[in-house]
């Protein structure tokens, strides 16, 4: 394209895109990624901060998840955020040097569940790092600008980055009509786990308790909010007693329970908690398949809902960032920059687990 007096500033000629290739288990590249044309409702953007997600890390170590199969290199990363480089002719409410937040799926819009609003459940969703479409671990990514959210100045990149996980737990708060006068329990405090508390909180939830089977992960849930924790053990013989310790850190009525987990022990925990006519959200994938007592919760009127991902929630977790309804920052425990040695550290780390909850790469 030529630019001012002649002369032609194509970006791909001064410096070579680069991005972190899954080429096979355990082996990620930081390998050369070409990007296409820009069209007139994208934007090109240069990434900043790019968080790593157990997905990412379940990728690197089995090359695929239930049905998804990687069958040829992808780029990897999806929760993530950066700085407008150049927008399509069409694009209005962004400019170069906007910070953006970067929603990573596309939907067709129209299918009958895109029409009805639905588009988290679009049969041709395109996600990013989910095979066979490339991700967002890269120097540079263009993505449709209607998907690019600006970030306030009090707002970090990092906490841009966030909004990804966030999502997560706001699509579930409102699945399951998280409110002021509903208690919640958290079963699974890792990175889902978190986030789903501090939305519960930001969505009015009077009381939290949240179980986990690590002191560590507990203490973490204790520091950014939850006003109770339970260690529980993973023995399924142990379930009778750990519902009534639940109870009793509740302290009233479970009103809405969230398996961030979604192991057999941790469904039954929450279905056998939850109060008569609340609702059990299944958030976490652990189990494909679980073996539960449904009917005694039927009985009682407990809902279960599920959930995939999350749709329209990028505006309203950037709203709960700018004004501190939610602080992810403390969520955040690794930093990484972008050369082949620190990616690899990187997801070692994250797949290691210990202390780390959210691996981020500063690039």
């Amino acid at each position: 394209e030529m630019g001012k007096g002649g002369m032609s500033h194509g970006v791909e000629d001064v410096e070579e895109n680069m991005a972190a290739w899954l080429l096979g288990v355990n082996n990620l590249k930081i390998l050369p990624f070409k990007l296409p044309p820009i069209g007139p409702r994208d934007a090109r953007i240069r990434m900043k901060a790019v968080g790593i997600c157990g997905s990412d890390v379940h990728y690197l170590k089995e090359m695929r998840i239930g049905d998804f199969v990687v069958k040829e290199p992808m780029v990897i990363g999806h929760e993530c955020a950066g700085v407008v480089e150049e927008v399509g002719e069409a694009v209005n409410h962004l400019k170069p040097g906007d910070r953006v937040a970067i929603e990573p799926g596309i939907s067709c819009s129209r299918c009958d569940l895109c029409r009805e609003g639905r588009y988290n459940l679009c049969p041709s969703m395109e996600f990013f790092a989910t095979p066979p479409y490339h991700g967002s671990l890269a120097n540079q990514i263009v993505h449709p600008a209607d998907l690019c959210f600006k970030l306030p100045d009090n707002v970090s990149l990092e906490e841009g980055a966030m909004c990804e996980p966030l999502s997560v737990g706001v699509h579930a708060c409102r699945r399951a009509n998280v409110g002021p006068e509903t208690n919640v329990l958290v079963v699974g405090a890792g990175p889902i786990g978190l986030v789903t508390m501090l939305s519960a909180r930001a969505f009015g939830a009077p009381r939290i308790v949240v179980v986990d089977v690590d002191d560590h992960r507990l203490s973490v849930a204790k520091g950014v909010g939850a006003d109770a924790t339970v260690r529980v053990s993973s023995k399924r013989e142990d379930l009778a007693e750990e519902i009534e310790e639940v109870k009793k850190a509740m302290g009233g009525g479970i009103h809405r329970s969230f398996d961030c987990a979604g192991l057999s022990k941790t469904m039954r925990m929450g279905l056998g908690a939850t109060a008569s006519g609340g609702k059990v959200c299944l958030v976490g994938l652990g189990h494909s398949e679980m073996k539960v007592p449904l009917p005694s919760a039927a009985v009682r009127e407990v809902d279960i809902v599920g959930i995939f991902r999350y749709k329209n929630t990028w505006p309203l977790c950037i709203e709960f960032l700018r004004s501190g309804k939610v602080d992810v920052k403390p969520l955040i425990t690794h930093r990484f920059g972008f050369s082949q040695a620190e990616v690899e550290e990187a997801f070692e780390t994250s797949a290691r687990g210990g202390d780390a909850i959210k691996v981020m790469f500063n690039l």
